[in-house]
């Protein structure tokens, strides 16, 4: 009779995995404010590959959320999420650990949740694995200014204001017009390299501010697309 492989205690698969996971660095760009972050894309990456090998998974239940809704010096509105989430590490026999974190997530859209789950699933990743990440400051190496209590939704609320209408109609024309002059290229390509190009998932990631830039970068390519053509 073959022998039965050994089975990795969550111990022991977790201590592999930490073997095997590299650093993720800060190698996503904010275009709106102009800051580096570690995204959950790569953190999935990094961790995929040893949580696979040794047979590990991650379980999320959700104790606690809080959800306000803010309105911006626009007249808009913008959905605040706080989630409490527990995770529960399993290796293949059963055994477990568990790690409790806090996400906050900040959307005009319908995906407040969502970037609050993101961002605790990632630090619980960080936290649990000791993922080496070569540019994480210690809270302890910097004393902020003393400062009075603020309202932290209110400061996230003046930080964001969703794009005017007349802005997305302006940039709709531009990517339209520009997409005809192209040879096999569509508007939703056009939108795509966008996205990709300044790190938003739809409109209702798009502030004045990045608005004014997707203006001009599209009215730019139509400019030079029209005098190549001429």
């Amino acid at each position: 009779m073959a022998e039965t492989a050994k089975k990795m205690n969550i111990y022991e698969a977790i201590s592999r995995c930490m073997e095997e996971i590299g650093a993720v660095s800060k190698d996503a760009v904010n275009k709106q404010q102009g800051f580096k972050y570690r995204g959950i894309d790569a953190v999935m990456n990094a961790i995929n590959p040893a949580l696979v090998k040794n047979h590990v998974f991650i379980v999320p239940e959700v104790l606690e959320q809080q959800r306000q809704e803010r309105v911006t010096n626009k007249g808009g509105t913008l959905i605040y999420s706080i989630c409490k989430i527990k995770y529960t590490f399993y290796a293949e026999d059963g055994s477990s650990i568990e790690a409790i974190t806090v996400g906050e997530g900040m959307d005009s859209g319908d995906k407040a949740t969502n970037k609050a789950m993101a961002i605790a699933f990632k630090y619980a990743c960080f936290q649990v694995f000791c993922i080496p990440t070569e540019e994480m400051k210690d809270p302890d190496g910097e004393t902020p200014d003393p400062s009075t209590e603020k309202d932290p939704y209110k400061e996230q609320a003046m930080q964001f204001t969703p794009a005017t209408a007349e802005q997305l109609h302006k940039i709709n024309e531009f990517v339209d017009a520009y997409a005809e002059m192209c040879e096999n290229a569509k508007a939703v390509d056009i939108m795509n390299q966008l996205k990709k190009m300044y790190n938003f998932s739809s409109t209702s990631d798009i502030s004045t501010e990045l608005a004014n830039k997707l203006i001009e970068q599209v009215e730019t390519w139509y400019k030079k697309k029209k005098e190549a053509d001429a």
